[in-house]
């Protein structure tokens, strides 16, 4: 069904925002390199410079601190390391740049931290940064975060509806306040610098960061760049620009994350220059005519090569002609995916124009060798000086080197009215509100009276962690319940407030279950928290092989209690049975901390009145099967189930025929990662044993032994029947047991991204001689590594999950890029355990270091 007209007005009225020297508006050239080339024509991109005046005082301030420099100390600032991996103390001896909070990195060895902790630990690197002997030039450490939707790291702070439901808000003014909050925020813990905007234009649902690009309309993306830079950094010629206030920030990840082919993370944009400059750029010329000071490259590649060693890209196009001064900066060690290169060393990055590498963990390794590199003249004096050139001015413009601690800014000192204060949280209710888009509602259902009886349902209702997603607090948004987020309001919670005031009952249960029939429910549910891995899906239906929350639609329905279906989602998803099953159903995307902007569209009021209409717009389009992964507005045979700007509304009542039932695929639940799950190995993977004779045998049946009988097989109950497999060894000599697949997997994206291989298990007895886990790769190729001594000081007989990161098989040898075997568990006689699951995870009970660490 086509939008109407009021749908498609609210693109219109943003298109005047939109840069006339964007790429959007240039016209195509017959001489663009064709999909499938990786040839680079500067003189089709756009031609900017910066919206920044000439400054000579301070580009003659840059230059005099530049030439007192050693390179030493240049070397360092082109470096930034993770505070997980990096002391204060390193942070002077090698006088590094700046740091960075990646995703589970908080203070004091936590994931995240209250303000008093972040403040404490700003304090401590800037203190390291400037404490140098007496004639040493003195360069302020900065300090990045990943602050996407508020700043989402800091407990009892403000958070905004994720991405994706920003952009169904089509409010680039609003854009402006919360990026303008959000630098409050971050301010008021003592961080500067913000790893935000992303500016990425998902074409492939299926990609698991898809929830953090605005729209799959490049003209919607390029309207909030702007306005979104221009609120983290202030307004470029205002006094307001990157003063005490506001923040650095990021505009990423340059250029073609969002169009990887099969939405693979860190995959290959396999599309024309045309289209590379027209669509996934489309943000880039507004954010740097908005002022912003870094671009961070992104992981993918462009057909074939990666953007960290595309100088084409990064120095002719952005640097050159579009006139970006600021500072270009790798992602988490992607500058290692550069062919030739290393996480510890990479020429190549800083030649093809990165002026700072993403270097957490291996940031020691990346100077020597650098340091090294820049002595031989393999990377040039005049590449160095360039890059320091411009990360000096960046911090000079930041107003770092000014006196005072990063904790004793007039918003630190008053950070406990400043962060979640009442109008930055009405300002995320408003979003909340605007972001919502009304697909069905049948015979008018909605608005809700609130002196009725009204049940609450559902696994989301009362989730504020699920309501938030990822990049919350953690990396993945996992591990986290309601206690972790103070003053933030769950979905129920709002409904509940609001239907007491009215006079009526609200009942919250989880299965729906209830003891006086309601008068309608409201049943909350979606997807979980995930970020990049954990989240990317083989399709677009939502939980297949899994249907809980479809029963439970239907089983109210059934019992004639009227459903409205609120989806919480980073994205549209296949889902036309929960749609036809639901009276009404709503789409609130990850609306963030103040879960009460929900009933304030979903109920009226106490009088009867409509307080809030429906705003929001699909910032995507809608798939009509499971297997409708390529989706986009303006595509040939476009033909969605919901189009791009569709959104009903309670001024303009309209019923929804129901809806085609047939996926395109069956419906059978799969999940990337997962090895073995309820005991029994996943699809594509078989279990085997090694008995201490060197002899393997498949297992396809419980019990099992070895051929020598050094490794026996049961079957035992954990969850459920026989869910779980036990493991008992004897003998002489090491036996092991192993999941092997016939196709290899490459995990190398994963282990540089620290994720773990997670077992569930239970420990009853150890053998003295030690265990080990590993990995294979091929004849020659695998991995062992000893976790005997550390796996004594877990408890006997207690079920736990227990993390192993991948990057400790690779330390040991392990070629990630095609493993055979994931996991094998190599142990002798008198070793007891039981095993239910192996997957990949970024959260354990209990994570195993690497040896030697």
């Amino acid at each position: 069904m086509p939008p109407s007209s009021h749908q498609t007005l609210g693109l219109k009225r943003l298109l005047p925002l939109v840069s006339l020297a964007g790429t959007l508006l240039l016209a195509a050239a017959p001489s663009f390199a064709a999909a499938g080339s990786a040839t680079v024509h500067p003189q089709l991109w756009p031609r900017l410079r910066s919206p920044l005046p000439p400054d000579p005082a301070l580009e003659r301030r840059v230059r005099a601190l530049l030439a007192r420099m050693s390179v030493e100390a240049k070397v360092g600032q082109m470096i930034q390391a993770d505070i997980k991996y990096v002391t204060p103390a390193e942070v002077r001896r090698y006088r590094l740049g700046s740091i960075l909070a990646g995703g589970n990195s908080g203070p004091d060895g936590g994931q995240y931290g209250t303000a008093t902790q972040w403040k404490k630990l700003a304090d401590a690197y800037y203190r390291a940064s400037i404490d140098q002997p007496a004639g040493t030039p003195i360069v302020p450490v900065m300090f990045g975060i990943d602050a996407v939707h508020g700043h989402n790291n800091l407990v009892g702070s403000t958070l905004f509806p994720q991405n994706v439901g920003l952009g169904a808000t089509r409010d680039p003014s609003l854009i402006r306040q919360i990026g303008a909050v959000t630098a409050q925020e971050l301010r008021a813990s003592g961080i500067n610098w913000t790893f935000a905007p992303t500016l990425t234009v998902p074409q492939d649902r299926r990609w698991g960061r898809s929830y953090e690009g605005y729209s799959e309309n490049p003209k919607l993306v390029a309207a909030y760049a702007g306005q979104i830079v221009a609120g983290l950094e202030g307004a470029v010629g205002t006094p307001q620009f990157l003063d005490a206030s506001h923040v650095i920030a990021t505009a990423k990840h340059f250029v073609g994350d969002g169009g990887t082919h099969d939405g693979k993370d860190q995959g290959d944009t396999e599309v024309s220059e045309k289209v590379l400059r027209d669509v996934h750029a489309a943000g880039y010329p507004p954010a740097i005519e908005a002022g912003v000071q870094v671009v961070m490259v992104s992981f993918s590649s462009w057909n074939g090569v990666k953007m960290a060693g595309n100088k084409g890209l990064i120095t002719d196009v952005l640097k050159d002609r579009m006139g970006f001064d600021g500072i270009v900066l790798g992602d988490w060690n992607a500058h290692g995916q550069v062919p030739g290169c290393s996480n510890e060393d990479c020429a190549a990055a800083y030649n093809a124009g990165l002026d700072m590498l993403e270097a957490p963990d291996s940031w020691k390794g990346l100077y020597q060798h650098t340091l090294a590199e820049v002595k031989s003249g393999l990377i040039p004096m005049s590449r160095v000086d360039d890059a320091v050139t411009r990360i000096l001015r960046v911090k000079m413009r930041l107003g770092l080197f000014r006196p005072g601690l990063p904790g004793d800014n007039p918003l630190a000192r008053s950070s406990a009215a400043v962060i979640g204060n009442p109008a930055h949280r009405a300002l995320a209710r408003r979003a909340v509100r605007e972001s919502l888009v009304l697909l069905k509602n049948q015979d008018g259902l909605l608005p809700l009276d609130p002196r009725r009886r009204i049940l609450v349902a559902g696994d989301g209702a009362d989730n504020i962690s699920k309501q938030n997603g990822g990049w919350t607090l953690t990396w993945q948004g996992t591990g986290l319940s309601n206690a972790n987020f103070p003053g933030a309001t769950s979905i129920w919670a709002g409904i509940a407030a609001q239907v007491k005031a009215a006079g009526g009952t609200a009942q919250l249960s989880v299965d729906g279950s209830y003891t006086h029939k309601p008068d309608a429910a409201i049943v909350v549910f979606g997807e979980d928290p995930y970020a990049e891995f954990q989240g990317d899906l083989p399709n677009l239906a939502y939980r297949p092989g899994n249907d809980r929350d479809l029963d439970l639609l239907r089983r109210l329905r059934k019992q004639g209690v009227p459903v409205v279906a609120v989806f919480l989602t980073g994205r549209p998803l296949w889902m036309n049975r929960e749609i036809n099953a639901a009276n009404a159903f709503v789409v609130a995307w990850l609306p963030g901390s103040e879960g009460e902007g929900i009933a304030d569209v979903l109920l009226r009021t106490r009088d009867g009145r409509v307080d809030h209409d429906f705003r929001g717009r699909l910032p995507y389009s809608w798939p009509r099967t499971a297997v409708q992964t390529a989706l986009d507005l303006g595509q040939p045979h476009y033909h969605p189930q919901f189009p791009y700007g569709y959104g009903q509304t309670y001024a303009h009542p309209q019923n929804l025929a129901p809806l085609p039932e047939v996926a395109g695929m069956v419906l059978r639940a799969t999940r990337a990662g997962v090895y073995l799950a309820h005991g029994k190995p996943a699809s594509g993977f078989a279990l085997e044993i090694t008995g201490a004779n060197g002899q393997t045998a498949a297992v396809t049946a419980t019990p099992a032994a070895s051929t020598d009988g050094s490794l026996k097989v049961g079957a035992v109950d954990y969850k459920a029947q026989e869910d779980a497999r036990s493991l008992s060894w004897s003998g002489a000599g090491e036996a092991s047991v192993a999941l092997r697949t016939a196709v290899p997997l490459d995990l190398d994206r994963e282990t540089n991204g620290d994720v773990l291989l997670v077992t569930t298990l239970r420990i009853d007895a150890l053998s003295p001689h030690g265990s080990l886990i590993g990995a294979g790769c091929g004849k020659g190729c695998g991995a062992r590594v000893p976790i005997g001594k550390q796996l004594a000081a877990l408890p006997r007989g207690k079920w736990l999950r227990l993390g192993l990161p991948l990057k400790c098989l690779r330390a040991a040898g392990a070629d990630m890029r095609r493993l055979r075997s994931p996991f094998r568990w190599t142990s002798s006689a008198g070793e007891r355990v039981v095993i239910a699951d192996v997957a990949l995870g970024t959260v354990a009970d209990d994570t195993l270091a690497c040896p030697g660490h």
